[in-house]
């Protein structure tokens, strides 16, 4: 039995109790979880879909982590979990998984999985009830990415350190945007803070330059940058999975009053959706007052795109790069919790800014500090 490098034994044994409470509600004997955020919240460790592998809990008795045999060591040293079968990489997991099974009596049992997952493929659905022809397959959705929207202190305390390296990350990278120099110098600079002050080796996120007003989320470019060019800068430090996020503008040279006017309507309309974001508060309801107010002073025809999502734990190798499980839009009719942490972000008029940001008990707390308009660099 290994031990997580931040989470205790604690934290993973009321993150257990949470998640067989909503299993008995969805009455299922065991679950399996194989998307790679479900695996680490669960276990404390995720591995990348190469060879398909999952975690198991029970109601009752001990669960097991199922996973390739050359990633059962780091899997032992991270994990609470004990029970680590295996098998080699050119073996079908199936009768590993059907046999950890059975040795529980829970060969012909409900079993509880996530029909959405990402590492549920029809091939490997169909495979897996070959081998377990007696159990009966429900869904019960995507549980622990529900769970995991509100936050532990342990988990805060990881997103203030990530949002504090997002901060310093841009302004480094934000003085890197000058003639001659690149995106890609910039790109490198911001990947290079996040690992001189303890986060994860992991890209950098959006960087893309041009002249006009609508490249938001282009691709990283090696051109010599010019007086002119606008960079936008989305970055996405993660601290042992953890991730903040925060944007801005770096405008080369002086900025077109159309382009300041907006970042400044943005950041006036952002802090008043930011303010409104307290528990109790109806998601719809503070999406609109980003969402009206860009469109009501003209700085868009029409806003397609969420204006806010929620962050958290981000697998090393997983095909998401952003967790959609709550996005702000005009029909999202939930409610905001405490604990909650939020990615903010608005763009409209050549501009672009985001926040992120927890909601506590007494409203909103931003994590990241950066002044809130345009960097220039005269």
């Amino acid at each position: 039995m290994g031990a997580h490098p931040y989470f205790t034994a604690k934290e993973f044994a009321l993150r257990l109790v949470r998640l067989k409470a909503r299993m008995r509600a969805a009455d299922v004997a065991v679950a399996l979880f194989d998307e790679i955020e479900a695996m680490t919240w669960i276990s404390g460790f995720g591995s990348s879909a190469n060879r398909w592998r999952c975690v198991a809990i029970p109601l009752e008795g001990e669960p097991f982590f199922l996973i390739r045999a050359l990633d059962a060591s780091v899997c032992r040293e991270r994990s609470w979990i004990a029970d680590v079968p295996t098998y080699r990489d050119w073996e079908d997991p199936m009768p590993v998984l059907a046999a950890a099974l059975a040795a529980r009596g829970l060969d012909g049992a409900r079993i509880g999985l996530d029909f959405d997952s990402y590492g549920m493929s029809v091939a490997r659905f169909a495979a897996m009830r070959a081998a377990l022809p007696r159990a009966e397959f429900v869904d019960i959705g995507a549980v622990v990415a529900e769970l995991r929207l509100i936050k532990s202190p342990a988990e805060i305390a990881l997103l203030r350190r990530a949002a504090g390296i997002a901060d310093q990350a841009l302004q480094d990278a934000a003085a890197l945007c000058i003639p001659g120099a690149s995106q890609r110098d910039a790109a490198k600079r911001a990947q290079m803070t996040f690992v001189e002050m303890g986060g994860d080796p992991y890209r950098p996120g959006p960087i893309t330059a041009g002249r006009g007003w609508d490249f938001l989320h282009g691709h990283l470019g090696d051109a010599p940058l010019a007086r002119g060019d606008v960079v936008h800068i989305e970055l996405t430090p993660r601290i042992h999975g953890y991730s903040a996020r925060v944007m801005r503008c770096v405008v080369l040279g002086e900025p077109e009053p159309e382009r300041s006017r907006a970042a400044t309507l943005l950041a006036e309309l952002q802090d008043r959706q930011i303010a409104a974001l307290k528990p109790g508060a109806i998601a719809a309801d503070v999406d609109a007052i980003l969402r009206r107010g860009v469109i009501e002073a003209g700085l868009r025809d029409s806003y397609d795109n969420i204006t806010g999502y929620t962050l958290g734990l981000y697998g090393d190798a997983g095909p998401r790069t952003s967790d959609f499980t709550r996005i702000l839009h005009p029909e999202a009719n939930w409610a905001i919790e405490a604990g909650m942490v939020f990615h903010i972000y608005a763009s409209a008029g050549g501009a672009a800014l985001s926040e992120t940001v927890l909601v506590t008990e007494n409203g909103p707390e931003l994590l990241t500090h950066l002044p809130r308009g345009l960097f220039v660099n005269p």
